[in-house]
């Protein structure tokens, strides 16, 4: 019987995302950047999943970028790919990860423990079901950012590591836990060492949606009989695609940007199916109606409403959660967090 979870409360979020309310136009700047990188890049010819030919009308364009759904898995590709120049571009000179990180202990301890016990809690849970606890867990965590999932693993009692190729986050998270969590690699090592790992679970939280050799760390993982489960949460495609299509004078946090692709159900069983594994959980909460919410509230700000919103954001609010779990219900969230499990 597979565990399968919907909806989380979003309190805490919008006070961590407010930035996304308060400065849309600076947002927006960073994201027409990104867009204007990887329309530079060669036109994308195949499914990033399936690789399904991409043919056919568009199912719709946003900030200047066209996305296809693919006939033969439903995984949601934009028009250009992303390249080895773009990952360049957008992670490297555009200092990627000072978005995501946070220089106070205090703002640094709130989301670790708002955002990511929750989510190293349900992986936990999910394992002992199949009969493992934490003890044994061993966890790599691939792409590990700022070192947030690797403590918060850590701290419910799994042994975890991770591996960063941003050597600033690597000194950041290793500087937060007072200890060394983390190793900086370059990204041409990491496929060897998913291949060579003896850990019993990988790990990518908002992984998958950014690796551009992504066949090849797949392979890598069907090929290493040691790892045993694969925990990731990707983005889908999801109403807030909708939303942002709608919105075009807002930030668009979920499709676009960095992220040239999104995955849908369908695209993640194929995914697993091609890699001999199965899916043991998952975890569906997304944030579509808070980016309606912060749509919603810029676009009145920008007409000159700012007394109606004042008026509508706290009956909206006292709303967004059940709203959201009825979103999550119908299968087109904006997030997914999937526990894969290796066949036989």
């Amino acid at each position: 019987m597979k565990n399968r979870k919907y909806g989380k409360p979003v309190g805490d979020i919008v006070k961590i995302k407010n930035d996304f309310f308060e400065h849309n136009d600076k947002m927006l700047e960073m994201s027409a950047f990104q867009a204007d990188s990887l329309l530079c890049q060669p036109k994308r010819s195949m499914c990033k999943i399936c690789h399904e030919p991409i043919k056919g009308e568009k199912l719709y364009t946003s900030q200047r970028m066209g996305y296809y759904l693919c006939p033969k898995c439903g995984h949601l590709n934009s028009e250009f790919e992303d390249t080895d120049d773009f990952a360049n571009r957008v992670y490297i000179q555009d200092s990627y990860e000072n978005n995501y990180s946070e220089a106070d202990r205090e703002k640094y301890e709130n989301r670790l423990n708002t955002i990511y016990i929750p989510k190293a809690q349900f992986l936990l849970d999910s394992l002992k079901e199949d009969g493992i606890e934490a003890k044994d867990v061993h966890l790599l965590d691939d792409g590990a950012g700022s070192g947030y999932f690797v403590r918060a693993m850590r701290k419910l009692g799994a042994d975890a590591n991770g591996i960063e190729i941003s050597k600033a986050q690597v000194e950041f998270a290793n500087t937060m836990a007072g200890e060394e969590i983390l190793r900086q690699v370059d990204s041409e090592n990491i496929a060897p060492i998913i291949s060579e790992t003896k850990c019993n679970v990988l790990s990518f939280i908002g992984v998958f949606e950014h690796i551009i050799n992504l066949d090849e760390i797949l392979e890598c993982i069907r090929k290493n009989p040691e790892v045993k489960y694969v925990y990731l949460s990707v983005p889908m495609f999801s109403m807030s695609c909708v939303f942002e299509a709608s919105h075009q004078k807002c930030y668009n946090r979920h499709a676009g940007g960095t992220h040239t692709h999104l995955f849908s159900d369908s695209s993640l069983k194929y995914m697993a199916e091609e890699m001999g594994f199965e899916e043991a959980a998952s975890w569906k909460f997304g944030s579509d109606m808070m980016d309606l919410y912060r749509m919603l509230c810029v676009s009145l700000d920008q007409n000159g409403n700012s007394a109606l919103k004042d008026y509508f954001a706290p009956k909206f609010l006292s709303m967004l959660d059940d709203l959201q779990m009825v979103v999550d219900k119908s299968e087109f969230a904006s997030e997914i967090h999937l526990l894969l499990r290796r066949k036989g």
